[in-house]
């Protein structure tokens, strides 16, 4: 008798047990995560895979499920999943496949104005959803510099939230282990890097240019030099154009680095991994001046008098 009500006991401890590892979510935060099936990959990986990153307890309970129910069909492709989710709803969506996928382009430099009316224009968000969530350019609290540029696959259910984490979770993907010490052995905080590869991005376009100017904008920093760059100036603005004018340069406002010295109080652009990787990696110098030609070749100076002869020379 006593031998039954354990093996009874037993079997009650191992239903609760299956069924709370498969219909309940390890977690009730709906944390989004990109999760890749790469093609080819085995049922096997895949649950490993979800244990690794916390997304369900138990890799041999989520094989268990998937085998009993013949779910095992699971097409590869970006997913993104949460630990709020149970097995059943994991499994839905992985074996459902991508539903209406499509791709949008975040372009390196846009402002979160920029990404904005793109969303708008795509038919996913309004601009003030899409603020609603990131914040308003020119707000020192909002998420700009932070949306990393790149190609994303979204699906129809996808909203402005779920690219925005997208985003951000690539970005903190980007800025990796090794990135942020030796940002940290610099003396120099992940903002600061951020805000300055933000004007990198506006300034010049090719890696080496990156890096040359990032040079200059720090020893500027260093030195107590305003920065007297025109990217933060339009951004202060609220403008696109090609040039700034005297008048433009008086506006106040703490972006305004011809006003103010020292970085401005935050990003002016979402930077692309070079000019991320030039502001914490600048090619040393002896320039403290450069410029931008119409071709787009950017020359650079070591004295101001060389500076204001090549400003002759290139702009007027």
């Amino acid at each position: 008798m006593i031998k039954r009500i354990l093996i009874l006991l037993i079997m009650v401890v191992i239903f609760i047990y299956i069924q709370q590892g498969i219909y309940q979510p390890i977690s009730n935060t709906n944390d989004l995560n990109i999760f890749n099936i790469e093609k080819g990959s085995s049922i096997k990986k895949i649950a490993q895979d979800l244990k690794n990153e916390e997304i369900i307890r138990s890799s041999n309970l989520f094989l268990f499920y998937s085998l009993i129910t013949n779910n095992r069909n699971i097409q590869a492709g970006e997913y993104l999943l949460s630990p709020q989710m149970n097995i059943p709803q994991i499994i839905e969506i992985i074996v459902g496949g991508k539903i209406n996928e499509e791709k949008i382009t975040i372009i390196e430099g846009w402002d979160l104005n920029d990404i904005a009316i793109y969303l708008e224009e795509k038919g996913i968000s309004s601009k003030d959803e899409f603020f609603s969530i990131t914040g308003e350019p020119r707000n020192k609290d909002s998420l700009e510099g932070y949306i990393f540029p790149d190609t994303y696959n979204i699906t129809s259910k996808d909203t402005a939230e779920t690219i925005v984490q997208k985003a951000l979770l690539n970005f903190e993907k980007k800025m990796t282990t090794e990135l942020k010490n030796e940002i940290e052995k610099q003396g120099k905080t992940i903002e600061e890097i951020i805000i300055m590869a933000s004007i990198i991005e506006k300034e010049v376009k090719s890696l080496e240019d990156k890096k040359n100017v990032s040079d200059v904008l720090w020893k500027r920093i260093n030195a107590n030099m305003p920065l007297q760059t025109c990217a933060t100036v339009l951004y202060a603005l609220g403008e696109k154009k090609s040039s700034v004018s005297t008048t433009d340069t008086q506006i106040d406002s703490p972006y305004n680095t011809y006003k103010y010295r020292g970085l401005p109080i935050g990003p002016i652009s979402n930077p692309g991994m070079n000019s991320i990787l030039a502001a914490i990696y600048p090619t040393k110098n002896n320039y403290w001046y450069y410029l931008s030609a119409p071709d787009g070749k950017t020359h650079f100076s070591t004295t101001l008098n060389e500076h204001n002869y090549k400003k002759n020379l290139y702009l007027r």
